[in-house]
């Protein structure tokens, strides 16, 4: 394998500048992942590989993983600690990251499953466990309108892997794409703390249904909540009178998959 050393490497400014930048990111149509557990979870994806950066440290302790990374990538290299730590994230690097091509933006809709839509989520902590949550639950796939970026590092880090295995798919204009869900047959709810709402609890979602989870500040804009087919709430006890959009999405995706 080549070794890189120099910082001013032009393939390493190349990977900062995706690791930085979602207009790069969308504009070469990959992204880098960092650490060694999202780095690894690739191997049990469809993920296509470009590019595997490993430090001779990280080599030396996982080195059949990494093997099967070399094998996996089209180009691979060692690089120094020093880079690592330019190319890091995080507060301390791991000495490993690939670049990855994105995924196809769509995936087949079934009228009879259950997805969860993003309407401006910007917060990536949020997103990120948002996608978490819906992988480990079973929803079936999500659709993403504006907001933040789904290969933003920390999006990456805070769904654990989860980016790599969910169906996602990114709209465009997300009435348009709610109106051509009606359409096929399915219904269409937006979560909102409005008191006039429907309690989410008395919903059946049984035969299938899309759930849309707004922006943390401003909730879900006038014109999604026009195209949806009802407003759903959960019903909150306590004096609060909202929750956090990870934890309202959480909710959400229990009360449609139970």
């Amino acid at each position: 394998m080549e070794k890189i050393t120099g910082k001013n490497n032009d393939l390493i400014k190349d990977i900062k500048k995706l690791l930085s930048s979602s207009k790069e990111r969308k504009l070469r149509n990959a992204f880098v992942i960092e650490g060694a557990r999202l780095v690894f979870d690739v191997l049990n994806s469809v993920i296509n590989v470009k590019v595997f950066l490993v430090t001779d440290t990280v080599m030396q302790k996982y080195p059949k993983s990494c093997q099967a990374m070399i094998e996996r990538a089209k180009k691979s290299y060692i690089i120094s600690e020093e880079i690592s730590d330019k190319l890091s994230e995080t507060q301390n690097s791991q000495g490993i990251f690939a670049v990855c091509a994105m995924q196809a933006n769509h995936f087949a809709l079934n009228i009879h499953s259950h997805y969860i839509a993003l309407d401006h989520v910007q917060d990536p902590g949020n997103f990120g466990t948002i996608i978490r949550t819906a992988e480990a639950l079973g929803i079936d796939g999500m659709i993403t309108f504006g907001g933040c970026d789904v290969y933003n590092p920390k999006v990456l880090r805070s769904s654990m892997g989860s980016v790599l295995r969910m169906n996602i798919m990114h709209s465009d204009n997300l009435a348009d794409t709610i109106n051509a869900l009606r359409s096929m047959g399915m219904r269409v709810y937006a979560t909102s703390p409005d008191s006039s709402a429907k309690n989410i609890t008395q919903i059946d979602f049984s035969n299938g249904a899309v759930c849309v989870i707004g922006n943390e500040a401003n909730g879900i804009s006038a014109e999604v909540k026009n195209c949806c087919d009802d407003l759903v709430t959960i019903k909150m006890l306590g004096k609060a009178e909202s929750l956090n959009a990870s934890v309202a999405a959480a909710i959400t995706m229990w009360e449609m998959l139970r």
